[in-house]
């Protein structure tokens, strides 16, 4: 501020172009990448694996490898996945009230990838424990959740379940499974 206690005067130039902002619309814009570009930058993400669990109404098991897992609050305690439509489980895990969400921990790559493919026999030899509402508790898991299926909400080919905890438990100091690239990795500190 000059001394005598005047603020200086400023020039102010117009500039039309830097004062306007981008035309807002009510939709996104059509892709400008290919779906082999969109999952190629997905997996730059770096996930925990998940294998999700239930048991059906009628007794039988159900479980699929996923790294979609995320938590939504701590209060209530909520965490979601998805699942994609076509998928085989869709109707249990949709109408389902209870399942139980397993990270897995670095030596369970050989679980991951069998909960991943199509394989009938994927239960075979597989240690568990029924949950408190039946859903499989897998052993050696680093962390699980078992949630009641409080809601689902469909948005493009997939269904995202937001489940409402009820019971947790992780196995102290357990190195995770990870995913990145198309590779499973564990942890290495910085």
């Amino acid at each position: 501020m000059p001394r005598s206690g005047k603020m200086s005067e400023a020039l102010f130039i117009f500039m039309p172009n830097a004062l306007q902002t981008p035309p807002q619309t009510t939709q996104a814009q059509a892709p400008a990448f290919s779906s082999a570009e969109f999952r190629a930058s997905l997996a730059m993400f770096a996930t925990g694996v998940t294998i999700v669990t239930a048991r059906t109404a009628t007794g039988e098991l159900v479980g699929l490898t996923a790294n979609s897992f995320n938590s939504v609050s701590l209060a209530p305690p909520l965490v979601l996945w998805s699942l994609a439509q076509a998928a085989s489980s869709m109707v249990a895990f949709s109408t389902g009230l209870h399942y139980a969400i397993n990270i897995l921990a670095a030596d369970q790559k050989d679980l991951a990838e069998r909960f991943a493919s199509k394989r009938a026999d994927r239960w075979d030899g597989v240690a568990f424990a029924d949950g408190v509402a039946g859903a499989p508790l897998l052993a050696g898991a680093a962390a699980s959740f078992e949630c009641f299926n409080r809601s689902r909400y469909q948005e493009g080919d997939h269904v995202i379940f937001v489940g409402e905890v009820e019971r947790c438990s992780h196995r102290e100091g357990a190195a995770p499974l990870l995913y990145h690239g198309g590779r499973f990795y564990t942890e290495h500190p910085l």
